[in-house]
């Protein structure tokens, strides 16, 4: 990263103030999930959970509950699923539980209208040391862009995405083989941890507000939501660019290519890699196998070793599990 923001250290003194406040959590996935089950555990006063309307999903189409739903509901939390967040009755609502504090995780830009109503403001979690990486996926990005650290930062929300003034932050490592799944999930309970500590300064008055650094546009790494194309490996860049590709799209949406062998296209999509650089005259996406373990495409500087991948037509396997039924693997190649 170009820099490094100011860290706060995390107080290991007993929650107290905070379980006065009347408190809406507004999320949807697993990751949301974490620090509202901490919030709970703890003893805080949530009155409502605010998360997305049921989607149908899978093949038989069955509505499917968000994880927030899931937990609030099973911890007998209310819980609110507006359509449109500016819909007058989902306003009386919220108004009429008179909230003193919001807490926001992984859920949708909100109006005004909601993130001013409480009487303390509403906080974000964002899994980033801003005020790099904004946007809506910052975990696989910053894999993707082969950084060696990230964090999470709680910052109160106001009119601009992710530009709030920063209540507290907290760095984290990110391993050289680590995948997005498993940063996903340090960050998630480091998080967690965060919440309740930013729970506590914004009750008590116990905290500053850091207004975010300016970095030159230059500088300024985004997090922009990963489409398909994000996701296609090019086997002509670099070898340690396309493993953090892969390491930063696995386990999902997953780092995918095609193989092809005249007039045969099969989908690809490759979830752990080691790279080797090495001269050679080897058109990128080449394959070489043993038949036995061994899976290595040729890059622009070197050789791929893959060891899971998931072939279009069979499940996500490890490489040597692949191989003794690929026995013409060498005739196809990776565009």
């Amino acid at each position: 990263m170009s820099e490094q923001p100011r860290t706060t250290t995390t107080s290991t003194a007993t929650p107290s103030a905070g379980r006065r406040l009347r408190i809406v959590f507004l999320g949807t996935p697993d990751f949301a999930v974490a620090s509202l089950r901490r919030i709970v555990e703890a003893g805080y006063r949530v009155v409502a959970a605010v998360t997305m309307p049921d989607k149908p999903a899978g093949r038989g189409l069955k509505l499917q509950e968000s994880a927030v739903k899931q937990y609030a509901t099973a911890a007998g939390i209310p819980v609110l699923q507006p359509e449109k967040l500016r819909d007058p009755a989902f306003l009386e609502t919220l108004r009429a539980l008179e909230p003193d504090l919001g807490v926001v995780i992984a859920f949708r830009m909100l109006p005004e209208a909601i993130w001013s109503l409480p009487r303390l403001g509403t906080f974000n979690l964002h899994a980033s040391l801003l005020p790099q990486y904004r946007g809506a996926a910052p975990i696989n990005r910053a894999v993707m862009d082969g950084q060696t650290a990230t964090g999470v930062t709680t910052f109160l929300l106001n009119a601009e995405i992710d530009k709030g003034d920063i209540v507290m932050r907290e760095p984290v490592a990110i391993g050289p083989d680590e995948d997005a799944g498993s940063l996903h999930d340090r960050l998630m309970a480091v998080g967690a941890g965060l919440v309740i500590e930013t729970i506590e300064r914004l009750a008590t008055g116990n905290y500053t507000p850091e207004v975010q650094l300016h970095i030159p546009e230059s500088q300024l790494r985004t997090a922009p939501k990963i489409f398909k194309v994000d996701a296609r490996i090019d086997w002509n860049q670099s070898g340690e660019t396309i493993r953090n590709l892969i390491r930063g799209l696995s386990p999902c949406p997953g780092a995918w290519c095609t193989m092809r062998q005249g007039a045969e296209t099969i989908v690809v999509k490759i979830y752990t890699a080691s790279f080797e650089p090495a001269a050679h005259s080897l058109v990128p996406g080449t394959i070489v196998a043993d038949r036995k373990k061994m899976l290595t495409a040729a890059c622009a500087d070197g050789f791929l070793n893959i060891t899971e991948l998931h072939v279009a037509g069979k499940r996500r396997m490890a490489t040597h599990e692949l191989l003794p039924g690929f026995r013409d693997m060498e005739e196809y190649v990776f565009t």
